[in-house]
């Protein structure tokens, strides 16, 4: 576990993250308990306490290249646990959003692919088709082996439908990622 060391001059917390994210992380008393619930701790650089310590310290650089931000899983339940009603899924969704913004580089490279290809997905068919997703995922990623045997299981049992499923209201979902772009 990597140790938090404060050196060089630090930005106070409320310049770094409270201003702009509505967020009040001054509240965390570092009582622990969003780490020890965490579901994918155990592939995090730093557990999601000292994450939210970083922010206190307004350590920037070091919080927006972690690779804690983009493994969260964004489970909600740090957030659940937390005695002081912190919302810290959101926390960690605002600094992956702050590190794309500001142009660092994720720490996990394939999440934010991922995560284009999910919403691409939902964007075109209303929700996700795994398929077309995975395949996205995997011609940008140049990974196209690497779970086969997985996907083909799935395939075969019917838990990877080769045509998307139709959804309601199509066009609401339409209007919402238009109107996120603006």
């Amino acid at each position: 576990m990597p140790e938090i060391r404060t050196s060089g001059v630090s930005l106070p917390a409320e310049d770094l993250f409270s201003r702009e994210s509505g967020i009040n992380v001054q509240d965390c008393y570092q009582c622990q308990k969003c780490s020890a619930g965490c579901p994918v701790a155990f592939a995090m650089d730093y557990k999601p306490n000292q994450v939210m310590q970083m922010v206190l310290l307004g350590m920037k650089e070091r919080v927006l290249s972690c690779k804690t931000i983009w493994v969260c899983a964004s489970c909600y339940t740090c957030s659940t646990r937390c005695p002081n009603d912190i919302d810290i899924a959101r926390v960690m969704d605002w600094l992956r959003q702050s590190a794309l913004r500001e142009g660092v580089m994720p720490a996990e490279k394939e999440v934010p692919v991922f995560h284009a290809a999910l919403l691409d997905s939902i964007r075109r068919y209303g929700r996700v088709h795994e398929l077309s997703m995975m395949a996205r995922y995997k011609m940008k990623t140049g990974k196209f082996f690497d779970d086969f045997k997985l996907g083909w299981k799935m395939f075969t049992k019917g838990k990877l439908k080769l045509f998307p499923s139709g959804v309601r209201k199509k066009r609401e979902i339409t209007e919402l990622f238009r109107e996120l772009k603006k």
